[in-house]
């Protein structure tokens, strides 16, 4: 006999239980991660446009550090490296509060913080100079000018660019189970030498990958359709 396609022997049980905590556990990385990488990429946008040159220099080799090393060494840095320097208390607490969730995120989250803060620079670039000058005359300073009145439109003009780093960052998520964080490839692994599907299991995973990528994709579509409609 050939091979049957079996769906379903890793759609049930505890298999399809492991499966909804992997997926659980990947949305809430990419939703800790996302929060920082917004926060700080704003922080690194504002810094950046200071004119302070050594201040810019700091941002640039921040971002040419995360754009130029890869992914996972930078989540062992996090990981392996960190840690280690922190003091003996420090490191029980990291390790009694789920370490590898919290490391991965920081590492995430640091590096698409770079990518974001070029994202919202080009998009300010993207705004005449009048609009900077016009609100210093009425009285705004430079964080006053730049969070009123450039940083929401720099938002708008890098909606695409910045769905497209979301997208990328719940991608990035899979990294996370190298340190041992139980997001949706590791339970996939899991599931998978448990019940040796191996194209059943990872089948699955695909699927979910794709459909949440979808919708990622769908909500980046919606938002810049309906910015364009406002902005009209």
């Amino acid at each position: 006999m050939g091979y049957v396609f079996d769906p379903g022997a890793v759609l049930s049980g505890q298999y399809l239980h492991w499966f909804a905590i992997g997926l659980a556990t990947t949305l809430a990385l990419t939703a800790a991660a996302w929060c920082l990488a917004m926060a700080l990429g704003i922080v690194l946008t504002l810094i950046r446009m200071i004119p302070f040159r050594p201040l810019g220099w700091l941002v640039a080799l921040y971002v040419e550090y995360h754009r130029n090393v890869p992914l996972l060494v930078q989540i062992f840095v996090w990981y392996f490296g960190v840690p280690s320097l922190l003091p003996r208390p420090a490191r029980q607490w990291i390790n009694a509060h789920h370490g590898e969730f919290l490391l991965a995120t920081i590492a995430l989250g640091l590096a698409a913080a770079a990518y974001v803060s070029e994202d919202l620079r080009s998009g300010i670039r993207a705004i005449p100079k009048a609009q900077y000058e016009a609100a210093r005359s009425i009285g705004f300073g430079y964080l006053g000018a730049m969070t009123n009145v450039i940083l929401p439109q720099a938002a708008r003009n890098a909606v695409p660019p910045l769905i497209n780093q979301t997208l990328l960052l719940f991608k990035n998520t899979s990294l996370a189970m190298a340190i041992g964080v139980g997001e949706l490839t590791y339970r996939t692994r899991e599931v998978e030498s448990y019940t040796f599907k191996t194209f059943e299991a990872f089948a699955v995973a695909t699927v979910v990958y794709l459909a949440i990528s979808f919708a990622i994709m769908a909500l980046g579509s919606w938002s810049s359709r309906r910015l364009r409609l406002e902005a009209l």
